[in-house]
């Protein structure tokens, strides 16, 4: 790990202003894959990279922005520009918080991606992708995430694609009437199940390429279920009045052929890359629907939850704030260390020249060693505290101000961030760092 020095970068392409396809091409590499590739990028510090079935978001640690810009622009060559949102340090910190609150989902405020958060930690972790600054900002998001959810309503009502998909297809087929079919044993396929079999279907049939895992969700459910594996898919869903599907499949599982039969049926496609053969939508008995159809389904519950998101709102601006705080007593902590440290050295060469010229014995060797240790924690006592209260106020220019004043005795170079928020005029500085110019 590297102290709490460099600026956050992150990208995403996600449903607000992307197709699931485009989705689907930027997260082609797995979460480990992506941070493994851009950990190995120069002047890249750390990295995370969260991939949902309605984002693909990546983040660095650099020393300055334009290089987090550079590190991050290979993520994001698979897709247009113009579905490419950039963002610099705050605005990354203030989204990973808001994504993990619910507020960026398609259906606000469900539960599932917090799950996802962790996942995507546990990945980034498992290749030493995460250092003091983002280890800090996805811990910081995963505890709004449990406090938005523990103390607020905005996961009242429909909480996860899988139900908003389930509320779909209720609207559309009468479900005590239907045999449905869910395809996947995932997470996401999971809770499309469960919620078919909350709203009655009358029989439920999971694929899953793995039979057991059929076998224990059909388990879950309390309706009349049955399990099979991916090679009787399309035996299965010629018998089903609803297709469900959520697998990680790269390739589609359920094809045209499979659904042209004449049989009316409808079909959600959970899945990023897609489930269902694209071609299937020309059939004019079947009703396609994929996680581009969700948004008005989810407008009744976006609409019970507007009250709640606000209160959720204010609670992620204040947990933003003491993130930034938390930030700032870690660089100046650094700086205050590094102060010391060459403090120390200056201290030791010093007692060791005395102690030479001197005849003394270990107890009186021991009072001048402790007379030196408290002339330097006095001395730099007041500029530990002006160092901290200039870190509170964003005035990095102070500090580097000090650094330079105790050179050449105290050597060394500044740590990376304060020359880059302050001893460069033409530098790219993070967001919400004051300098004399401004």
């Amino acid at each position: 790990m590297i102290g709490a020095s460099g600026v956050i970068s992150g990208v995403r392409v996600s449903h607000s202003v992307a197709s699931v396809d485009d989705i689907a091409a930027a997260s082609g590499a797995t979460q480990r894959e992506v941070v493994t590739d851009l950990t190995a990028r120069d002047g890249v510090h750390e990295a995370f990279c969260l991939h949902t079935c309605n984002r693909a978001e990546a983040y660095v640690v650099t020393d300055d922005p334009a290089t987090g810009r550079a590190a991050l622009a290979s993520y994001t060559e698979r897709v247009d520009d113009d579905v490419v949102v950039r963002m610099d340090h705050e605005e990354s910190l203030r989204h990973l918080l808001r994504v993990a609150a619910g507020l960026e989902s398609i259906v606000l405020g469900e539960d599932q991606i917090l799950g996802q958060i962790r996942s995507a930690y546990e990945d980034a972790r498992g290749v030493d992708g995460l250092g003091a600054m983002l280890d800090d900002a996805v811990l910081k998001s995963i505890h709004v995430g449990e406090r938005v959810r523990d103390e607020t309503d905005i996961n009242e009502g429909v909480v996860s694609l899988g139900s908003a998909a389930a509320n779909l297809v209720a609207a559309e087929r009468d479900l005590p009437e239907s045999t449905a079919l869910v395809v996947g044993a995932g997470e996401m396929a999971t809770l499309a199940a469960r919620a078919l079999a909350d709203r009655g279907v009358a029989e439920l049939v999971v694929a899953n390429r793995t039979l057991p895992h059929a076998e224990h969700l059909v388990g879950e459910v309390e309706v009349d279920a049955e399990a099979v594996t991916l090679a009787a898919v399309d035996s299965v869903t010629r018998d089903a009045d609803v297709v469900v599907t959520a697998t990680g499949s790269d390739e589609p599982v359920i094809a045209r052929a499979d659904l042209d039969d004449g049989r009316e049926r409808t079909v959600f496609d959970l899945a990023q890359p897609r489930d269902v053969e694209a071609a299937a939508r020309e059939l004019d008995a079947v009703d396609v629907y994929d996680l581009d159809d969700l948004e008005d389904v989810t407008d009744e519950t976006r609409e019970k939850r507007r009250e709640a998101a606000g209160e959720v709102e204010t609670m992620v601006e204040t947990e933003f704030d003491l993130l930034l705080e938390q930030y700032k007593r870690k660089r100046a902590d650094e700086v205050i260390a590094a102060m010391y440290e060459s403090a120390e050295r200056v201290k030791a060469r010093e007692v060791e020249t005395a102690l030479s010229k001197l005849d003394l014995d270990d107890e009186e060797r021991e009072v001048v060693e402790s007379m030196a240790d408290a002339l330097v924690g006095q001395l730099l006592a007041p500029p530990t505290r002006s160092l901290r209260d200039a870190a509170a106020e964003d005035d990095w220019a102070t500090i580097n101000t000090a650094l330079q004043l105790f050179d050449p005795e105290f050597g060394g170079s500044p740590p990376a961030f304060v020359g880059a928020v302050a001893g460069d005029d033409d530098a790219d500085m993070p967001t919400g760092v004051v300098t004399d110019d401004d």
